[in-house]
Formats: structure tokens, C-alpha cells, sequence
């Protein structure tokens, strides 16, 4: 199973807590975050990330369905 994962830069403020819980999923690009790939293979990491984001700007999809950041 594949997901998907977005970071909405209108909402990103570049804290660095996405890329310092899964590096090798997210990177820093000038003043936004952003994912190294869209699709990703299921990794708990990246709802990690998701969910530390002070920002909220982290959206993790299985399908249509959003299960990142968690309630």
C-alpha cells in the first residue's frame, strides 16, 4: 500500500520537525518543508511527522482517506 503526502506551504513555517523526525522523507526547501517523494510506501514516520508539526501543514492519505496527523 501506498500513501500520500502533502505539506501545505501556504500553512508550513519551516520549524525543521518533519525533516528532524524523518529525514529521509522530508527536506527543507528555502522557507518551506517539503516531502522528497508525494507517495510513499506505508511508514509510521511519516504520520510522526505529521503529527508534531506545529503548523498542521502535514497531510498523510491512504487512498481518499486522511489518516495523518492523527486525532
Amino acid at each position: 500500500m501506498t500513501w500520500h503526502v502533502e505539506i501545505d506551504p501556504l500553512q508550513c513555517m519551516a520549524s525543521g520537525s518533519c525533516a528532524a523526525v524523518a529525514p529521509d522523507l522530508f527536506t527543507l526547501d528555502g522557507t518551506h518543508a517539503r516531502p522528497l517523494r508525494e507517495l510513499i510506501d506505508e511508514d509510521e514516520r511519516a504520520l510522526d511527522a505529521a503529527d508534531v508539526c506545529p503548523a498542521v501543514a502535514i497531510t498523510v492519505r491512504d487512498g481518499e482517506k486522511v489518516i495523518g496527523p492523527r486525532p
